[in-house]
């Protein structure tokens, strides 16, 4: 009976062996599958924080791309008055320049008419060039902004031609 006792208690010893080595198996399974759920759902946060990531880019892209259209708008419409300014600058440098050239031409008839007055004047004609001419009297060679009668857009030559 030793030996069947003996037999019976290595099989049992065998079952206990096989048991545990399953029940160590099934334990590693158990924890295996649990990592394998953990990787998965750790993934699956890291998708979705990336998805998230990725959708915050895209929404600042699209501001960003509205801030610059705005900004484009907003130089089209400087650069559009910038011209309309340097053209209005242009027209204004000419006018000024054309009455710098009649103010000049003024001053020069000024002085010719000035001169030819005194010349009368000093000739002892001065009382028959009164008579004869109402504007020399009235000193309108001598302040030539009396009169109100120049055409506003007239070139003084035209004036002195007509």
């Amino acid at each position: 009976m030793a030996s069947s006792s003996g037999a019976s208690s290595g099989s049992t010893a065998m079952l206990r062996i096989s048991s545990s080595e399953e029940d160590l198996q099934q334990v590693m399974d158990l924890r295996k599958r649990k990592r394998m759920l953990s990787n998965r759902e750790s993934a699956r946060r890291s998708r979705m924080k990336k998805q998230k990531h990725l959708d915050d880019l895209m929404g600042q892209l699209g501001q960003l791309r509205k801030g610059n259209s705005e900004i484009l708008t907003r130089m089209d419409f400087i650069s559009q008055l910038y011209m309309n300014i340097e053209a209005e600058n242009s027209v204004l440098r000419a006018q000024k320049a054309e009455l710098s050239h009649r103010l000049d031409s003024l001053n020069e008839i000024i002085e010719y008419v000035n001169f030819s007055y005194e010349l009368f004047e000093f000739e002892g004609a001065a009382a028959s060039v009164s008579e004869n001419s109402h504007q020399i009297g009235d000193g309108f060679f001598v302040n030539p902004w009396n009169n109100a009668n120049f055409p506003a857009n007239q070139p003084i030559m035209d004036m002195v031609m007509h």
